[in-house]
């Protein structure tokens, strides 16, 4: 029942719904006994000594029966009591019923015990005892008033024994009755975590990365989760054969019930994805488990891993590589100070372009241990992309003409690292300046409002654009097409924006995405664009 506390450890236990179902046959038993009594009574020979008394008593107890057997009664009077008012009136109408049958040769004992086991099933503890007591005191008076008015009685002995009896059969039913009402609450308890447990396996299949397909006999699908459908990019049911919806992964299975081999590449039919399959036995029932791992993923993973060593191993020789280059540097300003021949001058200023742009790699790679340390805040793009421009011109002088700030609206902010925007500001716009016309208005910087609440920052060129066959790989570290790069601005810039919660993308030729009024016309050339957060 609702709010009912189970201690199963205190012999005074019992459950409301354990007993529940025990007692309704118990007042079944009495309904029965009771209108036996009344029905054929003088057939079973009983009542011979006091008809009267007989059928008086036999009539109170079935009426006792049926008051007491309406759920009004347990309402009103409560479970417990209710249960001890029966016992109490079964121990005593019997005991009329015997002194009326001739006592104690009637049988009726016999029903007394079987009363007092059915209040041993749904009693509480003590009172069971006193049940068994209150009936054996019963008993004794009806042998002993018998003896004195004079009528046939039994010896003493044999009514002490059934006394005994009595408290032997009540405390062993209310034994028995704990016993399986503790394994019932137990029993429930345990299919509740198996249920539990069940939904919790479910939730873990549906949304695990991975794909998971069970088959039966003959490639029969049995069970899938959402992932296997979208990895194989088929739709698939149940009952449907697995070569009907996905024939590369079948003849992967035949292969392995061939050669034997547990895993498995092949491209998905759907998906054109490259995917990873394992099969394992389930159970008895001939069936197969099969796992299905994205290989684009494991290699994202791997590269991931890969690159965190070399960021590591990479930072640690940039630190050491800083201090002899800028020895070389600073030797090389002052060997140019001096009077030199042409030739002379010109290998100087060789040796300091190649350790400026040996500083610049080192700069890039000491980035990648940066990433982690972002502190976003709420920039105002308007000033801060002013501000930008002009340290950009002044670093890059004439280099550093041609941009032109299109639209940045005055109330736009975006939650970025102040450092980590600069740093992508400056990969983003120093690309476009090497690839672009040259001309007054050759790259553009724009921020709006996006429909979705975020803001998009997008950098564009009037150059000849990102070929097709490269469009892939300008986000890969070492990747570059300039003869003097490093090939890790891009990929730093995309590393320092997700690191702020916001993306880097590629939008060759594609309009922004933008909130009214509508922006002017992309440039021809390459197009980024910084999503990101409007607050920190």
């Amino acid at each position: 029942m609702k709010g009912a506390q189970l201690n199963l450890d205190s012999p005074d236990f019992a459950d409301e719904a354990g007993r529940a179902e025990p007692l309704r046959y118990l007042n079944l038993f009495r309904l029965i006994l009771s209108g036996l009594f009344l029905v054929a009574g003088r057939a079973l020979q009983l009542g011979g000594d006091s008809p009267t008394i007989f059928f008086g008593s036999s009539f109170a107890y079935l009426a006792a029966v049926l008051i007491l057997g309406f759920p009004d009664a347990a309402r009103v009077l409560g479970r417990s009591r209710l249960i001890s008012v029966q016992v109490l009136v079964d121990i005593t109408l019997l005991t009329l019923i015997m002194w009326a049958s001739g006592g104690y040769r009637s049988g009726i004992p016999i029903l007394i015990l079987i009363a007092l086991a059915g209040a041993g099933l749904v009693g509480q503890g003590r009172m069971v005892l006193f049940y068994a007591a209150y009936a054996t005191l019963a008993v004794l008076l009806e042998n002993m008033f018998r003896l004195l008015s004079g009528r046939d009685t039994v010896d003493f002995f044999t009514v002490g024994v059934t006394c005994i009896g009595f408290f032997a059969i009540a405390q062993v039913a209310r034994l028995l009755a704990l016993r399986a009402l503790t394994n019932e609450n137990l029993a429930r308890q345990r299919g509740a975590d198996l249920a539990s447990q069940l939904r919790l396996n479910q939730q873990i299949i549906q949304d695990m990365q991975d794909g998971v397909l069970v088959l039966g006999e003959g490639g029969v699908v049995r069970q899938f989760n959402p992932q296997a459908v979208a990895l194989l990019g088929v739709s698939m049911r149940e009952g449907l054969v697995l070569g009907a919806c996905a024939p590369a992964l079948e003849r992967e299975l035949q292969r392995r019930a061939v050669q034997g081999d547990s895993a498995h590449s092949f491209r998905a039919d759907g998906s054109g994805k490259m995917l990873l399959a394992r099969f394992l036995a389930a159970g008895e029932a001939n069936e197969t488990l099969v796992y299905l791992e994205d290989f684009d993923r494991i290699h994202r993973q791997i590269q991931q891993v890969k690159l965190a060593a070399l960021g590591r191993l990479t930072a640690s020789i940039a630190h050491e590589i800083r201090n002899p280059l800028a020895s070389v540097y600073q030797a090389a300003e002052l060997l140019l100070e001096e009077k030199r021949s042409e030739m002379q001058a010109r290998l100087i200023r060789i040796i300091g372009n190649n350790a400026q742009r040996i500083d610049r790699l080192v700069a890039d790679v000491l980035a990648l241990g940066r990433r982690d340390e972002a502190l976003p805040e709420a920039l105002p793009l308007a000033d801060f992309v002013a501000e930008f421009l002009d340290e950009f011109a002044l670093t890059e002088g004439a280099a550093g003409q041609g941009v032109v700030v299109s639209t940045v609206p005055p109330g736009i902010e975006m939650a970025m690292d102040r450092t980590h925007l600069r740093q992508i500001l400056w990969n983003l716009v120093g690309n476009a300046r090497r690839h672009c016309s040259g001309g007054p208005v050759a790259i553009k910087i724009d921020a709006a409002l996006r429909d979705d609440g975020r803001v998009a920052l997008d950098v564009s060129d009037d150059g000849p654009g990102i070929p097709e066959p490269l469009r892939a790989q300008v986000f890969e570290p070492f990747f570059t097409t300039h003869s003097k790069g490093t090939g890790l601005g891009l990929y730093i810039s995309r590393e320092l924006a997700e690191a702020n919660g916001a993306v880097l993308e590629l939008c060759v030729n594609v309009p922004p995405e933008r909130s009214s009024p509508p922006d002017p016309a992309p440039l021809s050339g390459a197009h980024f664009r910084i999503i990101g957060r409007v607050k920190p």
